[in-house]
């Protein structure tokens, strides 16, 4: 790989290219860089990749009522009764009278059952409305999540260890991602086998003669998680401890653990 390559690879235009975040000029500068040269194609093909898997790591479907509702709301339109036509001839000024203010009573009771009517809709409309503003500032924290956690993945420093479940465990895989430099560590439950309604699985960093605990392990939010960072551990150890937890391991057998590589 030559300098150019290099030096164009270091510059982080993939990866603004792949997010959509260079100009024009910038764009065709990289598709020409991918087009020309197999090792960039090669790289921004593995960043394709990484970008996706987080992606659907962290996808979250948009609530189905929410479009509904406002459909809802635009098909729904005011009625608007018909009124009898007035009788051709009065027998007298007081009945035409009479009848001519009932006429504007029952207009004015209509136009203010209307008012009342817009103004709820109105109220509908602005909590629609400041929903929707919520799931631009929910979807917009998860962007910045994800491009945290993409960027994890793509640091050269990230290392990754593939943690497989042993006789007592077959069907358990987890994955972490540790980077010693900027001091990370990020997990994905892959797969974990059924337990009794007591027990659960525990993770845990080996530090020295000592077991840190990680937290509990759970399959019900499939997406990458934070885990705390240790300093100098050795190795990444999961058991099988009683419900909620411990503080301590029970000294009972790892169904799966793994070196570190972080001190080499």
């Amino acid at each position: 790989m030559n300098v150019d390559i290099n030096t164009f690879l270091n510059s982080g235009l993939l990866d603004r290219y792949l997010i959509g975040q260079t100009s024009p000029k910038e764009s065709l500068k990289v598709e020409e860089y991918i087009d020309r040269y197999p090792d960039v194609k090669a790289t921004y093909d593995k960043l394709q990749d990484q970008l996706e898997f987080v992606s659907q790591a962290n996808a979250v479907k948009a609530p189905a009522h929410l479009l509904n509702s406002i459909l809802s709301e635009l098909d729904e339109k005011p009625v608007v009764a018909l009124q009898q036509k007035p009788k051709k001839y009065w027998y007298s000024f007081s009945v035409a009278a009479s009848i001519t203010a009932l006429l504007f009573a029952g207009s004015s009771f209509y136009f203010f059952m209307q008012n009342q009517k817009l103004a709820s809709e109105n109220q509908i409309v602005v909590e629609e409305l400041f929903d929707l503003r919520n799931d631009i500032d929910e979807n917009n924290s998860r962007l910045e999540l994800l491009m945290e956690q993409f960027a994890q993945l793509n640091n050269p420093e990230t290392e990754k260890y593939i943690l497989k479940g042993n006789k007592r465990a077959k069907n358990l895989k987890t994955v972490a991602y540790i980077n010693p430099k900027e001091k990370t560590s990020m997990i994905d439950v892959i797969a974990l086998p059924a337990l009794p309604g007591e027990k659960c699985f525990q993770m845990w960093a080996e530090v020295q003669d000592k077991m840190v605990n990680l937290g509990i392990l759970s399959e019900t939010d499939r997406r990458l998680q934070k885990i705390p960072y240790t300093e100098d551990a050795l190795g990444l150890t999961i058991t099988i401890e009683p419900k909620g937890g411990s503080q301590n391991t029970s000294g009972d057998i790892p169904v799966a653990e793994i070196e570190l590589k972080l001190n080499d």
